[in-house]
């Protein structure tokens, strides 16, 4: 199995504020390698599957598809006609990307689009109920972002929105029911949120959180508050209920987590999964307000993706410390299965449900510097 591991990455704030990135050639050298975290390494203590592999993995559920951009820490949203936008991420030398492209299921294929206006990595891309996609905040050249733009799927186009009250990377961006962006936390655990509102194109403050946090999750519950869990350092959670513009305090977790994921599953609760050196895993159950034990998975994980599947099943897809394995949560047994091996092995990539029930796994640290093959799962 390919080990990726690295500690915690908090970017220097130095006067560049930059993050070094080393192309990985392959994973068949047992040699550690510096990645976009400013100091991770890859060991190879048994062979792997090669990054560059076009073929599929035998009696796998993962086969390969078109090569974007070598890039890790982009983010990926799936749009109104069924194409993936990813944009940004890290590295070009010494900074973030400001490229995007897009995916097309039917081709199979990969196409450039409109380039970003700034290059941006840990930021987030929300997709508003008109079609367009915000991206937040994120880490530059400069050090952390402040700016956010829009992208128009119509003409392929980013454009300038309005600034955040703050700089951010590492937050957590939510839609909301009535149309607006909660964004919360970040950088160096700030306690801070605010909202855009699509029609204004402004963020406005709201809250403060009850605790400061990043690395943490937010999701969207189905009575329209927003879950935040975890973060650097904390098993705490809370709610932020957009009708009073307030965080409350929620139930404690049954961990401490951070690089976590948290996937909101068909009967309402939450799958809180992994996270820094965790194989275990956890619900939040929205009737009740508590936290209770979700079982293991079959190894630890953290920077790993969760996608909720079409039945309610969720797939959970490499990580560091298990970047060449895959698993599915199955929600009626409340086990963890394994479920073949990816092509390649990655970490802080990103994983999207297509319209077609298939899942789009692209781009991470296993795959820099190579020509980044993406692939799909199909369930």
């Amino acid at each position: 199995m390919i080990r990726i591991g690295f500690g915690p990455v908090r970017p220097s704030r130095g006067s560049r504020h930059r993050i070094a990135c080393v192309a990985v050639a392959g994973f068949l050298v047992a040699t550690a390698v510096a990645g976009c975290s400013g100091g991770s390494t890859v060991e190879s203590s048994s062979p792997g599957a090669s990054p560059t592999s076009t073929a599929s993995s035998p009696l796998s559920n993962f086969t390969a598809t078109g090569s974007m951009a070598a890039r890790l820490s982009q983010t990926a949203t799936l749009l109104r006609d069924g194409k993936v936008l990813i944009a940004g991420g890290c590295c070009s030398g010494t900074t973030g990307l400001a490229t995007a492209e897009l995916y097309d299921p039917n081709a199979g294929r990969f196409s450039a689009t409109g380039a970003m206006t700034v290059g941006r990595y840990y930021h987030t891309a929300t997709l508003l109920s008109d079609g367009r996609v915000l991206i937040a905040g994120g880490f530059g050249d400069s050090g952390p972002l402040a700016t956010a733009e829009l992208y128009n799927p119509t003409t392929g186009t980013f454009s300038a929105t309005g600034s955040m009250t703050i700089a951010r990377y590492y937050h957590t961006a939510t839609l909301l029911s009535d149309g607006r962006v909660l964004i919360a936390g970040g950088s160096t655990k700030l306690a801070t949120a605010e909202l855009y509102d699509p029609s204004t194109g402004k963020f406005s403050p709201t809250g403060p959180m009850s605790t400061p946090r990043y690395y943490h999750t937010a999701t969207l519950l189905a009575d329209g508050r927003v879950l935040l869990a975890g973060g650097w350092g904390l098993d705490s959670a809370e709610l932020y209920n957009p009708t009073t513009g307030t965080f409350s305090a929620a139930a404690t977790m049954t961990k401490g987590r951070y690089y976590h994921t948290a996937t909101l599953l068909a009967d309402g609760r939450v799958l809180l999964a992994g996270g820094w050196g965790l194989d275990s895993a956890e619900f939040y159950d929205p009737s009740t307000g508590k936290f209770s034990p979700a079982g293991s998975m079959t190894t630890a994980r953290y920077f790993h993706t969760a996608t909720l599947l079409p039945g309610g099943n969720v797939l959970v897809v490499g990580g560091a410390l298990s970047p060449d394995s895959a698993e599915v949560f199955d929600s009626k047994a409340g086990t963890f299965n394994p479920t073949g091996s990816p092509i390649a092995a990655r970490s802080r990539h990103t994983a999207t449900l297509l319209s077609n029930g298939t899942v789009l796994i692209a781009g991470g640290i296993g795959t820099f510097g190579s020509s980044a093959p993406a692939e799909l799962y199909r369930p």
